[in-house]
């Protein structure tokens, strides 16, 4: 009776499943930044500048939209916005008619993700609802509030810049 041994597996490093498996991790953080910035789109939004600098922290902020009307954003935040804090956020709008307000929450310098807060009418041209400001990485993190509006003739908004102090 002959005897047939197994073939002994190879020895050494399996490189074929790491490579596989570095392979599979670098498209799985592809796919992710692709969907992350389908998210950030903002391509159909017409932008308006803010019309002067305030402090977001302490007062609400105005922006004019071009000579078609204005929105002020008033964040709540009892003199200092504040990183996990819940905000109570409201959304003036004059002279137009806006079926729905948005307001985000980006990081200027850095990719924070999304941070994005749907406003509820609670009368003609009053906005109201929480948002929040994510975690803080850095000593101070500039953010940006950008307000964005449904309208009949498309999307229009405007952004508030402010810093966060971690603490």
């Amino acid at each position: 009776m002959k005897m047939i041994s197994k073939p002994a597996p190879p020895a050494g490093f399996p490189a074929l499943r790491v490579l596989i498996l570095v392979t599979g991790l670098a498209l799985a953080a592809c796919a992710w930044y692709a969907f992350a910035h389908w998210l950030h789109r903002d391509s159909d939004v017409t932008w308006f500048p803010p019309t002067s600098s305030c402090n977001l922290h302490a007062a609400p902020c105005t922006a004019t939209l071009g000579d078609v009307g204005r929105i002020t954003l008033n964040v709540q935040a009892n003199g200092r916005i504040d990183a996990l804090e819940i905000l109570p956020l409201e959304v003036e709008v004059d002279g137009l008619t806006a079926t729905q307000v948005e307001v985000d929450f980006i990081g200027r310098d850095m990719d924070l993700g999304l941070h994005r807060f749907a406003l509820s009418a609670d009368a003609p041209g009053h906005f109201q609802g929480q948002g929040q400001v994510g975690i803080c990485t850095q000593n101070v993190m500039p953010w940006r509030a950008r307000v964005i509006l449904q309208t009949a003739e498309g999307k229009v908004g405007s952004w508030f810049d402010f810093d966060v102090i971690r603490s």
